[in-house]
């Protein structure tokens, strides 16, 4: 049986891509669900638009989301990379011989020939094309020149500096391929160039380079987006051309933005350290970002990563663009909020909050997180914990009473807590059952009472619950804010 291997082979071109992670979340959802194995391969052939420490960004990027691959370049503790894998180089620039072996065989075999065509004349043919609205492709000037000729040719190059390329002669006929996304696709090859292989510089193009790596690191599955479906006959051509096996193709769905144009950086945030800077949780992010296009039951929402790679099926992910609905993340991020315990919500809030973690700040960040959506609210949420802002005394008066009522209530309610020993403190549910108590046993209504109580103790007209607040902040502080509201309110 074959072991599924399937690879992410972006270009190091900058922070990396939420389409890139979802690329590769579902690399690794099919290649785990059938015990394979997930590569990670670096196409750095574009020398142009290489941006230092995009390598480093990804790398570091798989380590918040706790995905790990199996193969490819990994980042140690020191800062620097180091390659895994019995595949390697995972690096295209350290493939140059490869790619160069492999374009020779091609040439010797007929499929490819030398193109010695300046830059101003390709330019001028492009033009020509558009202009009468023909498809833009290579008008095979140079595959006229005998075998004989082309050698020439290639001797004057060598002799005075000047530079050729490679291409490939696309054969005539048709290429149909069936894609696991979106069925049946057939190219007519009048519609595919005769694409550059090798360049002048001795670096691959893409359609080289991917094609030479799949097969020498055995991919079984191709995933990447829907822009690439058009360049995927060129890949099969050069894979029948070699005598090699083809991949399984899928071409995944574009991000759209939730005015369902196509996501760009203009258009939002598509880094996935922004999100991460915006207080998104690692495991809800995968878990968005993991069901974009794709969702394993109509019921659920929340998945963990296990429950998302057994429930995984390429051929169930929507063809359509799918919508990246920022409301959607938010409720799910608090979700997740929701499920840490206090220890968790600490170690996760602690970057985002200015304030000093104490036993107080503690168990507000505890309370808060059924109340906020992403780590950076946080430090919002925490103020009225941490000192008692100026309010406006009215607000401590239930709907249905009256001055005189709140400051009654209140000093009762002063009275009554300072006979609560330090163990009613110890948890919320004991001192709501023994409030609730109370209120029951002095014949009291509860908006009287819980009113005037909670906007004393925070100072707001929404917060948290009384007993919430009354746990955070501890007894001694509590009776202070309450002394203090009697004392407004009697102003």
């Amino acid at each position: 049986m074959t072991t599924v291997r399937t690879r992410l082979a972006p270009s190091p071109t900058g922070m990396m891509h939420i389409g890139t992670l979802r690329t590769a979340l579902f690399d690794y959802f099919l290649a785990k669900q059938n015990g394979g194995k997930f590569i990670i391969r670096i196409e750095d052939t574009d020398r142009e638009r290489l941006v230092p420490g995009a390598v480093e960004n990804l790398l570091e990027m798989f380590e918040a989301v706790n995905i790990t691959h199996d193969e490819g370049p990994f980042l140690c503790d020191d800062g620097t990379i180091e390659e895994r894998g019995d595949f390697g180089p995972y690096v295209q620039s350290d493939r140059l011989d490869l790619y160069k072996k492999y374009a020779d065989e091609l040439v010797e075999k007929g499929f490819a020939y030398p193109c010695f065509c300046s830059s101003e004349r390709l330019d001028e043919m492009r033009k020509a094309q558009i202009a009468i609205k023909h498809t833009t492709k290579y008008d095979r000037k140079c595959l006229s020149l005998t075998a004989e000729e082309s050698e020439q040719k290639i001797q004057e190059c060598e002799a005075n500096g000047d530079t050729y390329v490679i291409r490939m002669k696309v054969p005539e006929g048709s290429t149909t391929f069936d894609d696991a996304i979106r069925g049946t696709i057939t190219f007519d090859h009048q519609e595919v160039d005769d694409c550059i292989l090798l360049k002048s510089d001795g670096y691959p193009t893409y359609f080289l380079a991917v094609v030479v790596d799949d097969h020498l690191m055995n991919i079984t599955h191709v995933l990447r987006g829907e822009e690439w479906v058009s360049s995927t006959p060129k890949s099969i051509i050069l894979f029948n051309m070699f005598g090699w096996g083809v991949p399984i193709f899928a071409h995944l769905p574009l991000i759209l933005s939730p005015d369902k144009k196509k996501l760009s950086k203009r258009t939002g945030d598509t880094a996935v350290e922004i999100y991460f800077k915006h207080g998104y949780l690692a495991e809800a992010l995968v878990n968005f970002i993991g069901t974009l296009g794709f969702n394993p039951s109509g019921d659920r929402e929340i998945f963990t990563i296990d429950e998302l790679v057994e429930s995984f099926d390429l051929s169930k992910v929507n063809s359509g663009g799918a919508v990246l609905n920022m409301e959607k993340l938010d409720w799910m991020n608090k979700q997740y909020l929701m499920a840490l315990s206090m220890e968790d919500v600490t170690l996760r809030a602690t970057p985002f909050v200015a304030a000093e973690i104490t036993d107080v700040v503690k168990r507000a960040l505890f309370i808060e997180r059924s109340r906020v959506s992403q780590l950076t609210e946080f430090d919002e949420a925490l103020k009225p914990y941490l000192s008692l802002q100026a309010y406006e005394p009215s607000i401590l008066v239930w709907k249905k009473a009256d001055v005189a009522d709140a400051v009654t209530q209140l000093e009762r309610m002063v009275t009554f807590m300072e006979t609560l020993d330090d163990t009613a403190f110890s948890a919320v549910d004991l001192l709501e059952s023994a409030i609730k108590e109370y209120i029951t046993h002095e014949g009291l209504q509860n908006g009287n009472v819980l009113w005037p109580l909670r906007v004393a103790l925070s100072g707001q007209e929404k917060s948290a619950t009384p007993f919430e607040t009354l746990w955070v902040l501890g007894k001694e502080t509590s009776l202070d804010r309450l002394q203090s509201a009697i004392a407004a309110l009697k102003k």
